[in-house]
């Protein structure tokens, strides 16, 4: 610890470790990762397309995670920009 930064290293102190660690299928292969659930569905197909997305994140390097969380991002973020502009 340090005076100036008192909480450094700090951060996993309450951190639950086997939570995270239950996301993970026990009889899966040790190098497949799976998703603890599916998303509940939102009642919007067009959200829960681009959510679905987000299961590509399993099968990719972590250096492509980011390329598909943008994409989700941004497919969303157009969803919601349809919704502030009203039926036409």
């Amino acid at each position: 610890m340090d005076e100036k930064y008192p909480d450094q290293g700090m951060e996993d102190r309450d951190q639950n470790h086997d939570s995270e660690r239950a996301g993970r299928d026990a009889s899966a292969d040790a190098d497949t990762p799976r998703l603890a659930d599916e998303p509940a569905p939102t009642g919007d197909d067009r959200v829960d397309a681009a959510v679905a997305g987000l299961n590509r994140l399993a099968g990719l390097p972590a250096d492509e995670h980011v390329a598909v969380l943008e994409e989700t991002h941004g497919r969303l973020r157009d969803i919601l920009g349809e919704l502030d502009e009203g039926p036409s």
